[in-house]
Parts: structure tokens; C-alpha cells; sequence
């Protein structure tokens, strides 16, 4: 992989969705500061400049429509507010086989052969560009920072800020500075300029490194990148992760919608004894669709991956789209009967469970 400089830029275009920035003034784009662009060989989803999806998967929703859903927003079930709940136990400090936490939105702690890792770790009150804008968390950390394990690796899928939260990573940096930090092309100088040292690995879809026992790949997604509307989409990849090692296949599909990417990961490193699959923040499909699955797709996907078992994930801490805070969890609990040789679970914050053997 081609080891050059990143390129800075700064020029004004329409915020993510994701992070409901799209009305936000510009000064707090400006507060936001700049990100680098990846700079390498053309490939088939690199033309130089922007990342693109594989062929066939959809592109992201224009600015146009994001500005109409904006406009006709609607929530299908109620989001109550801030729902308090205690923190969960401390897990165990190792874990020899595999076991899984999880914390809230799309952080997971997963304990695998003997290592810690964090997936997309968000303790932040708030995401976004600075601490008083963004997205506000409706529900807290299911697990308090203190009570964290010695943490090994970061897993980071793309840069939305409900999935790279600087203050959060910053943290992880001073508490744990062996880490090894792990994230698609481009987001290693953005994260080296804002405080976080500590190694990283930035791999392109397919590439994998090692950690330990694990061999740690990434993988496609069908999703977008933006960190700050001062610039363009898809300047930095959006991958998932699977994490192969003695206790089997982990896999983690990062944001995405529906793609050929889940038969290509089975077909890679065979079945998967653990699948991370989003299900929140789905509604309206015509313009969620093409970058976040609902429930039905989860359930596809893990069929696709042949996943003994599966964990939702992205829900019920962020109202990030239009389906209520309850309305995924409960959606999975009616496709159970649909889908009777799938088996998905929804865990509550801050609970703890050693993944069944293959």
C-alpha cells in the first residue's frame, strides 16, 4: 500500500445526515476543522480522489433529498427522552474464548482469544463537531469508562461522528497508549492532527493486519464517509471488520445498507460464529435505504453469512433517522418466527454474554 502524504482542503458542501448536521450554521462546520484526503493509486473504488460502493450498490441520497426528508421528518414511535439505566457489571479483564458487550449504538466490546477490542467507542454525551452540537444521547454507556478492560485494539468503520468520536478516542489514547488503532484509508492523519497517538493501521477493503491471534481484515461496505461539511463526501473509506482467530469468525458490518458484501465476507473467511449487524435509524427506507439496513436486511444478512449467531447493533441511542428508539428491537423480535434458522439477539446496554460454541 502506496505510504504518501495526506492533502488538505477546506471548501463548503452539505453536511451528513447521519450526524443531523444538514441546518446547522456554518460557523459550526468552520469549529468542525479540516480533515485530510487520501491520496494513492486508482482502484476500482478510488478514482484518486473519492471513494465510491461496489458496482450496483446504490449511491448515498443527494443533498436535495436529504433537504426534502428533513422537511417532512416524522417519527414512527416515540423517542421518550433520555432513558437513565444503571451501567452494567465490569467485564472480565481476558476472555479465552469469546465474549461480546455491548455499550450502546455501535460500540461493542468484544473479547476474543485473549484480547480487548473497542468497536466504534462513543462515551460522548453528543456527537458531533464540537460538544454543544449534534445528536444527543437518549440513553447512557452501558458500561462506565473506568470499568473498562485493558483495551488492545480500536476498531474505527468510517468517520460520522456517531462512530469516530474524538473525545472518546482521546481518552482511549491517555489510558491505553499501547493500543493498536485500525480504520480505513485516509482518517489516520485527521485522527494524528486531533490528539490521538498511538498506532495506526489504516487498510483498504480486503487488506488485513494482525494483532496477537487475530487476523483483523477490512471489509466493503455499502455506506459514505463525510467528516465535515467544509468538505465533499467519500474522501475517506468506509469498511466493516472481521476478526478471525481461534475462537472463530467475528464480524462486524460497520454502517451499511444492503450489498453483496455479506455473501463476498462468507465466501472470504467462511461462516461467521459472531455477526455485528446494524438495524436502526432504517426509516424512511426510500432514502435510508441506500446507506443504513433495517431489521429484514439484518436478517438477510446474517443468512448470507451463515452466522451462528447475530447481535443488532445502531439502535435506540442517537435519533439519527425515523423509526422510533424500541421500534428496531421489537421489529427483530417479530422476524424471529419468519426467519427460524436465524438466530439474533438484541442486548440491552451494558450486558455481557460469552457467544454460544460453534
Amino acid at each position: 500500500m502506496e505510504n504518501t502524504e495526506p492533502r488538505f482542503e477546506c471548501r463548503i458542501s452539505p453536511p451528513p445526515p447521519s450526524s443531523r448536521l444538514l441546518c446547522l450554521p456554518l460557523v459550526a462546520a468552520i469549529l468542525g476543522g479540516c480533515a485530510p484526503l487520501h491520496k494513492g493509486p486508482v482502484t476500482e473504488h478510488f478514482d484518486g480522489s473519492r471513494f465510491s460502493n461496489q458496482p450496483g450498490v446504490p449511491s448515498r441520497p443527494s443533498f436535495f433529498e436529504a433537504f426534502k426528508w428533513n422537511l417532512s421528518r416524522r417519527t414512527g414511535s416515540p423517542w421518550p427522552g433520555f432513558v437513565d439505566a444503571p451501567p452494567g457489571p465490569p467485564p472480565p479483564q481476558r476472555v479465552d474464548d469469546l465474549r461480546v458487550t455491548f455499550v450502546g449504538h455501535a460500540t461493542v466490546l468484544v473479547q476474543q482469544d485473549g484480547l480487548n477490542c473497542l468497536v466504534d467507542p462513543v462515551w460522548s454525551s453528543r456527537v458531533g463537531p464540537i460538544s454543544w452540537l449534534g445528536s444527543k444521547r437518549q440513553r447512557p454507556p452501558g458500561l462506565r469508562f473506568e470499568d473498562l478492560p485493558p483495551i488492545d485494539v480500536v476498531l474505527l468503520s468510517h468517520d460520522h461522528y456517531d462512530h469516530l468520536d474524538l473525545p472518546t478516542l482521546r481518552r482511549l489514547a491517555e489510558a491505553f497508549p499501547n493500543l493498536t488503532l485500525i480504520t480505513g484509508l485516509g482518517n489516520g492523519e485527521f485522527l494524528k492532527s486531533n490528539g490521538i497517538h498511538v498506532h495506526m493501521v489504516e487498510l483498504d477493503w480486503w487488506q488485513s493486519t494482525t494483532v496477537g491471534s487475530l487476523e483483523i481484515s477490512a471489509t466493503p461496505a455499502a455506506h459514505w464517509s463525510m467528516r465535515n461539511p467544509l468538505f465533499g463526501p467519500n474522501r475517506t473509506l468506509w469498511v466493516g471488520f472481521a476478526l478471525k482467530g481461534p475462537a472463530g469468525l467475528v464480524y462486524y458490518a460497520g454502517d451499511t445498507g444492503w450489498g453483496p458484501h455479506f455473501a463476498q465476507v462468507r465466501e472470504r473467511f467462511g461462516p461467521a460464529r459472531l455477526a455485528l449487524l446494524p438495524i436502526g435509524a432504517y426509516k424512511p427506507e426510500w432514502f435510508m435505504g441506500a446507506q443504513h439496513m433495517g431489521p429484514k436486511e439484518a436478517f438477510e444478512a446474517a443468512r448470507a453469512l451463515e452466522a451462528s449467531t447475530s447481535i443488532g447493533v445502531h439502535f435506540g441511542t442517537f435519533n439519527l433517522a425515523d423509526d422510533g428508539q424500541e421500534e428496531a428491537p421489537q421489529a427483530v423480535a417479530l422476524l424471529r418466527t419468519t426467519y427460524p434458522e436465524v438466530v439474533f439477539e438484541v442486548l440491552r446496554e451494558g450486558r455481557g454474554w460469552n457467544i454460544p460454541a460453534l
